[in-house]
């Protein structure tokens, strides 16, 4: 009866974060003026987040933050001024949660000029502020598989913290179960933040992970089988060998998801 009750709470939640995210939305966007904040982001990516999409960073207001599952989610930005501003625009990712309600975005100041028209980048970045609009899109990581951080704060045996990195996609990770490699006894991790999932639980040996993400109009799992030794070390990135190339469906009205003009 439990695991049913789980099962309904996770298709619940993958509806209400996947909501609407092929839309395009209207906004502002503002950016940093150096690169400080973006090494000490809500997401917890840390230091990691400016060797990101190469320093092509964002910080999204709380409902794209979504309580850290929004983190590492890929949006194509420009802005709206044709003259200064390209129509591709800019494709970030999202590391930090923005409390400025006045504009969905703040960028990183590389992805803020990459919004120009060839040789209008400082035109675009005395905006200071500008109107845009938004889109999310897939992560693509080319050649780069779903990887796993293990944290500082990590102690082996006992207490184990992941940080998720190159996640591919257009997901969400709603949940993290963590097992023995060949156990069938699977231990629940818990968002501590971001892209930060723990467990004090954590059990001995070599380590399988099993991830439920947002996939079509339900949870996909998602089975990493081996993918920390039995002497795994806090600090070290670890490959789980798998990779999220799933594109969940809307669960809200139509809107336009044909080619953006």
């Amino acid at each position: 009866m439990a695991e049913f009750v789980v099962f309904i709470f996770i298709i619940i939640f993958v509806s209400s974060v996947t909501a609407c995210d092929r839309c395009v939305h209207r906004s502002k966007a503002a950016f940093f003026y150096n690169d400080s904040p973006l090494s000490s982001g809500a997401c917890g990516y840390g230091s990691l987040a400016l060797n990101l999409n190469r320093g092509f960073l964002a910080a999204g207001v709380s409902k794209l933050y979504n309580d850290g599952a929004g983190c590492g989610a890929c949006f194509q930005i420009r802005c709206k001024d044709n003259y200064l501003c390209s129509k591709a625009g800019t494709k970030v990712i999202l590391t930090d949660l923005n409390t400025n309600n006045k504009n969905d975005f703040v960028l990183s100041n590389r992805a803020f000029k990459a919004m120009a028209n060839p040789g209008k980048d400082l035109d675009v970045e005395k905006l200071g502020i500008t109107d845009v609009e938004y889109k999310r899109i897939p992560c693509d990581y080319i050649g780069q598989n779903l990887a796993i951080r293990v944290d500082e704060s990590s102690h082996n045996p006992g207490y184990l913290a992941i940080k998720i990195l190159y996640q591919g996609g257009q997901t969400e990770i709603v949940a993290i179960d963590v097992a023995q490699v060949g156990s069938p006894n699977w231990t629940f991790m818990s968002r501590n933040h971001g892209i930060v999932w723990d467990t004090s639980k954590a059990p001995n040996g070599p380590l399988q992970f099993r991830f439920v993400v947002t996939s079509g109009y339900d949870g996909k799992n998602i089975w990493a089988k081996n993918v920390l030794p039995a002497d795994w070390k806090p600090g070290v990135i670890y490959d789980t060998k798998v990779q999220i190339t799933d594109i969940a469906q809307e669960a809200c009205s139509p809107c336009d998801d044909t080619q953006w003009k």
